[in-house]
């Protein structure tokens, strides 16, 4: 059996917004959006038309990476917070680049894009929506 772990970024009536914001920094396809309206038992539920629009799952895809974003209802927490942050690892400084300065549109930068130890470019940097990303530039292969 295999598992697979996707990062879930839950946010409070933002979530159209952060998918058009990740199409454009990341170049990620949207390939899934659902609204709490498309429910089966919508109607049932009483639900506003503002909670009716609300996303309640979408599905982005970047690289070989998948990446969920959704809204809650209004009126239920939808918690900021550094507990969990996404790391993109990518092939080279220039896509590093490119990813680190659109998130960082609006955010706010934790660590520098530079070279380190580890990585010749590696930086983290908070979007403007909260969400923590850690951007990791995979070394070139030696020769």
């Amino acid at each position: 059996m295999t598992y697979k772990a996707t990062p879930f970024i839950l946010l409070d009536g933002q979530a159209r917004e952060a998918i058009r914001f990740y199409e454009s920094a990341l170049g990620a396809q949207v390939v899934l959006v659902k609204t709490y309206g498309e429910a089966p038992d919508a109607d049932d539920q009483g639900l506003s038309a503002e909670a009716r629009e609300r996303v309640t799952h979408s599905v982005l895809v970047f690289g070989g990476a998948e990446l969920y974003v959704a809204d809650c209802l209004p009126g239920e927490p939808a918690h900021a917070g550094p507990r969990v942050q996404i790391c993109i690892t990518a092939p080279d400084v220039a896509a590093s680049t490119r990813i680190f300065d659109a998130l960082r549109d609006g955010g706010e930068v934790v660590a520098p894009l530079a070279p380190i130890y580890f990585s010749p470019a590696y930086g983290i940097v908070r979007d403007k929506f909260g969400v923590t990303f850690q951007i990791f530039t995979e070394r070139p292969a030696a020769n």
